[in-house]
C-alpha cells in the first residue's frame, strides 16, 4: 500500500472512531435517566448494519485492512448502543420495534448478503462489486441521518437536539475517506463519502445559523425581562423536555 494512502487511511480511521464514539453523551443521558425517552433506535440499528457490511467489504477486498479494522470497532460500539437501547427502552412498543429492526436488518439482511455473496457468487471481483454497491447505498443513508433533526431545529429555533459532534465528525470523515477513495480509485468508497462530506457541510451550516439565533434570542429575553428569570428558566426547561419528544436521532 502506498505510504500516502496509508497515512490518509490512518487519519480516516481516527476520525471514524470519533464518529462511532460521538453518541456516548446521548447514551450517558439514557443511562442516567434509565430511559431512551423519544430517541429513535433506527439510526443505531442502521449504523450497525452499515459497519457490519463495510467490515465484510474490508475483509473481502485485498488491502482492505484499514476499512475492516475501523468498521470492526464500529460494529462493537453500535452493538453496545443497540443493547443499551433494548435495556432502557422507554416502553414496550419501542423495545419491540428495536428487536424487529435488529432481526430484520442486522441479522436478516446482513445474513442474506453474507450467504448470497459467499455461496452464490464465485468471482472475487463480482463479490466486491456487489458488497461495495450495497455499502455505498447504506452509507449515504448514514451520512444523511442527522438531517432528520433539521425540521425540529427549524421549528423550535433550537439546536439542542441536533448532534453537532456527529455532524462535524461525519463531515470530516466524509472528506478524508473521499480523498482516500480517490487515491485508491475505489468508487464504492468515494461516492458515498463525497456525498457525506456535502451533507455534513449542510448540517454544520444549519447548526451555525440556529445556534446564533438561539443565543441572540436568549440574550434579548434576559435583557428585556430579567425580573422573570426564574419563571423563564422553568419554561425553557419544559420546552427543552418537550422538544426531546420530537427528535429522532441522538447519534451515527
Amino acid at each position: 500500500m502506498d505510504s500516502t494512502l496509508f497515512i490518509i487511511g490512518i487519519i480516516g480511521n481516527i476520525i471514524s472512531v470519533l464518529v462511532f464514539v460521538s453518541p456516548i453523551p446521548t447514551f450517558w443521558r439514557i443511562l442516567r435517566s434509565k430511559s431512551t425517552e423519544d430517541f429513535e433506535p433506527a439510526p443505531y440499528v442502521l449504523t450497525l448494519l452499515n459497519s457490519l457490511l463495510w467490515l465484510y467489504y474490508g475483509v473481502t477486498k485485498p488491502d482492505g485492512l484499514l476499512i475492516a479494522t475501523v468498521n470492526g470497532f464500529g460494529a462493537v460500539m453500535e452493538t453496545i448502543y443497540v443493547v443499551l437501547f433494548l435495556v432502557y427502552a422507554a416502553d414496550h412498543t419501542t423495545r419491540v420495534k428495536t428487536v424487529k429492526l435488529v432481526a430484520t436488518l442486522d441479522i436478516g439482511f446482513f445474513g442474506f448478503v453474507f450467504a448470497t455473496t459467499t455461496f452464490a457468487i464465485a468471482g472475487l471481483d463480482m463479490k466486491i462489486m456487489i458488497i461495495g454497491l450495497i455499502c455505498a447505498c447504506l452509507n449515504v443513508f448514514m451520512y444523511g441521518s442527522p438531517l432528520a433533526a433539521v425540521r425540529t431545529v427549524i421549528a423550535s429555533k433550537s439546536v439542542e437536539y441536533m448532534p453537532f459532534f456527529l455532524s462535524f465528525f461525519l463531515f470530516l470523515n466524509g472528506g478524508v475517506w473521499a480523498t482516500y477513495a480517490l487515491l485508491d480509485r475505489d468508487v464504492f468508497l468515494g461516492i458515498p463519502n463525497g456525498i457525506g462530506f456535502f451533507l455534513g457541510g449542510i448540517q454544520l451550516v444549519i447548526y451555525a445559523v440556529y445556534k446564533n439565533y438561539r443565543v441572540k434570542s436568549e440574550t434579548n429575553d434576559e435583557a428585556t425581562d430579567d425580573g422573570w428569570h426564574t419563571s423563564s428558566a422553568s419554561l425553557l426547561s419544559s420546552d427543552a423536555s418537550g422538544q426531546g419528544k420530537k427528535n429522532v436521532l441522538g447519534g451515527v
